[in-house]
């Protein structure tokens, strides 16, 4: 006989469940914060939420449970976003929320697809194979998670961040390494709780010591890493760039209150301004301004007065004698890219030499409109979509400095940066720094701009490579090979700041060399455990 829950049965089956999305929610809000004092949360985040998905009854309960969980969490963790795109394209705040999260399963698909290959590995396990869900979920979780297509990469390893010691193990298998021993370990607190309830604490004890073992491990080789990283830096050499945050806003209003032209003119003398008072306190070898810093063509003006601005620039490179970046925009035909231009003397009084890197990775939309979907009708619908066009990928520029030497650097612009693999190609070239140019203006005020920066911060130890990171309205720094920002300009302030790089002796890393290797290992096996069990069954 099937015995039917009555109602009372299954109100509290859902209170439960609900009560268990609730509860990871919560703790994945905190976690977020990538505060030191939250980071022991990330080894418990998840309990709540497994623990309810091991009580679902069908397949159907298990997949609603994870689609909700992704509607929380983006919405607990990425509330800040639906008021940025409202203040960027000046659609109504409801209909970006919306938007947002009738698409969270889709760019949070990790959480749905580990639900159903739990409950999948729950309904073929045979006995004595309790370990098999775990697994499976936790395999499905990372291989899913690194072939879904996230707007912010984000993933649940970002938060041991604020674990000097356990972030250094990004450089095996760069964040999804460190959320597969997270999920691991949200594993064996499961297995400890339920060990306890049912047979008491000393059944619990084998998962407790496997759980700290866990983080011993993790702990240890991250330590290891962290002290090999710092006997890495040389104490002579090194570079001195010059980084100007002039805090300068919102363009498009400004041009509507003072005029295309003039807001260029305060652009540029503010940033001369800046620059001048650098170079008065000291030699630069590097002056870096941030992402569309000029915002019009250089080098292929569009008027005589573009032309004269274009000339203006480049005489103030040559009279100071020390190379420029900074961001501004590229032609080609009637293609216009988002660029980084590299200009410098190539001798005391002779020719600048100019070189220039065009951004890849664009915002959907905001940046970029796919030529597939890119038609009037959409414009007309969305006039506030992006008209930039993708640039040829990873490059490493090299760029003469001030005494002469060869820099090789990887350049990269804002979005660019949250892209593990593009980065890494970029330093597969030859790179001996990481060059970031950004605009995180349209975020200012949220967390937007920290997460962006711990993003920044997870490509330095993934590459062991120093970063430079200049923005125009904060969070400029410079990040050193663990991922530690050594020097910072804070969020909303105006500053210009002397960044002294030392030189560093590169490491080798597996992130480095192999890329992203676990996420595809990881679906693969998920795949194979769960297919060879159920065809054993």
């Amino acid at each position: 006989m099937i015995e039917v829950p009555v109602q009372g049965d299954r109100g509290w089956h859902l209170g439960t469940a609900l009560l268990g999305v609730v509860g990871t929610t919560v703790l994945f809000a905190l976690f977020a914060r990538l505060e030191a004092r939250w980071v022991a949360l990330g080894w418990v985040a998840m309990v709540p939420w497994l623990a309810a998905l091991d009580r679902a009854r069908s397949a159907r309960e298990a997949l609603g449970l994870g689609a909700l969980l992704s509607v929380t969490f983006t919405a607990a963790v990425f509330h800040w976003f639906p008021g940025a795109l409202q203040a960027y394209s000046q659609a109504p705040t409801v209909v970006g929320w919306a938007l947002f999260l009738l698409v969270a399963p889709v760019l949070q698909l990790q959480f749905p697809a580990a639900a159903l290959a739990r409950y999948a590995a729950r309904r073929v396990a045979r006995d004595g194979q309790g370990w098999l869900p775990p697994l499976v979920g936790t395999l499905a979780y990372v291989g899913v998670e690194g072939i879904t297509p996230k707007l912010f990469a984000d993933t649940l390893g970002h938060g041991l961040y604020a674990s000097e010691s356990m972030r250094q193990g990004a450089d095996v298998a760069g964040a999804p390494g460190l959320t597969l021993v997270l999920l691991l370990g949200n594993e064996l607190v499961l297995a400890a709780v339920s060990a306890w309830r049912r047979r008491g604490a000393r059944h619990a004890r084998e998962h407790v010591c496997a759980l700290g073992m866990l983080v011993f491990a993790l702990s240890s080789y991250g330590s290891a890493r962290h002290a090999q990283a710092r006997a890495a830096i040389r104490a002579d050499g090194g570079l001195v760039v010059g980084a100007v945050q002039a805090n300068i806003t919102r363009y498009e209003k400004l041009k509507a209150e003072m005029g295309a032209y003039e807001v260029v003119r305060m652009v540029l003398d503010t940033h001369y301004a800046m620059s001048d008072a650098l170079l008065r306190d000291g030699r630069l070898d590097l002056l870096v301004w941030p992402e569309t810093v000029y915002p019009t063509p250089f080098g292929t003006p569009r008027s005589e007065t573009g032309a004269k601005l274009d000339a203006e620039i480049a005489g103030y490179v040559s009279e100071r004698g020390v190379p420029l970046v900074f961001g501004t925009y590229d032609l080609e035909g009637e293609r216009e890219f988002n660029a980084a231009v590299f200009l410098g003397p190539s001798s005391p009084g002779g020719p600048l030499e100019r070189a220039a890197y065009r951004k890849t990775m664009l915002f959907p939309l905001t940046e970029w409109v796919p030529d597939l979907i890119d038609t009037p009708t959409l414009r007309e619908w969305l006039p506030w979509t992006g008209r930039w066009k993708r640039g040829p990928g990873p490059q490493a520029v090299s760029l003469k400095l001030r005494d002469g030497r060869q820099l090789r650097v990887a350049p990269l612009i804002c979005y660019e940066t949250i892209f593990p693999e593009y980065v890494a190609q970029g330093v597969r070239q030859g790179a001996e720094l990481l060059l970031t140019l950004s605009n995180d203006s349209w975020f200012s005020g949220t967390p937007a701009p920290r997460l962006h920066l711990m993003h920044a911060a997870f490509r330095s130890i993934e590459t062991r490579r120093p970063q430079v990171r200049v923005t125009n309205s904060g969070v400029s720094a410079l990040i050193d090979t663990t991922g530690a920002v050594v020097t910072e300009v804070d969020d909303n302030q105006r500053a210009g700041v002397t960044l002294r790089v030392p030189e560093t002796v590169p490491m080798p890393t597996l992130a480095l060399a192999w890329g992203d290797w676990l996420s595809p290992l990881a679906l693969v096996s998920a795949v194979g455990l769960l297919g060879g069990t159920a065809l054993r069954r």
